[in-house]
């Protein structure tokens, strides 16, 4: 299943890029399920990024490492791909996108995922989507 979310912000594409850290990572992480960032090296290719998602009744560790990364003239992008994933996903891969448009940028949050069955999928849609629907208002208050 894929995702495709973009929102424009106000700053070039290299200012975007470089507020790519840990703390933006941070403001990102929605307020439910909550999330303890146990590791985090950047988005260079090997870097790895560790979480603890804490369902109340229980916890789950996601491990993301970055793949691929790459930056021209017209845009910056990062992969991570999920190694280490919590039981309702079986495969993750999100690219982050940073697209220059002059004194502007757009931000393009592109998301592949699956459950363990068709079903799985299909119920993790509407959440996941909402999970990056809850970026957008952030992404414009940071780079604005």
């Amino acid at each position: 299943m894929k995702i495709n979310l973009s929102t424009r912000v106000n700053q070039d594409y290299t200012s975007v890029k470089n507020g790519f850290d840990e703390t933006l990572f941070t403001k990102l992480s929605p307020p439910f399920p909550p999330v303890k960032l146990l590791r985090f090296d950047g988005s260079e290719i090997g870097d790895l990024v560790s979480l603890e998602l804490n369902f109340l009744l229980f916890k789950q560790q996601w491990t993301g490492k970055i793949t691929e990364n790459k930056m021209t003239a017209n845009e910056y992008y990062f992969i991570d791909v999920g190694i280490v994933l919590p039981f309702f996903l079986k495969k993750w891969r999100h690219t982050h996108r940073i697209i220059n448009q002059g004194n502007h940028s757009e931000i393009r949050d592109e998301v592949e995922f699956s459950g363990p069955f068709g079903l799985a999928t299909l119920l993790l849609y509407p959440l996941i989507y909402l999970q990056f629907l809850y970026r957008k208002p952030i992404y414009k208050k940071i780079f604005s």
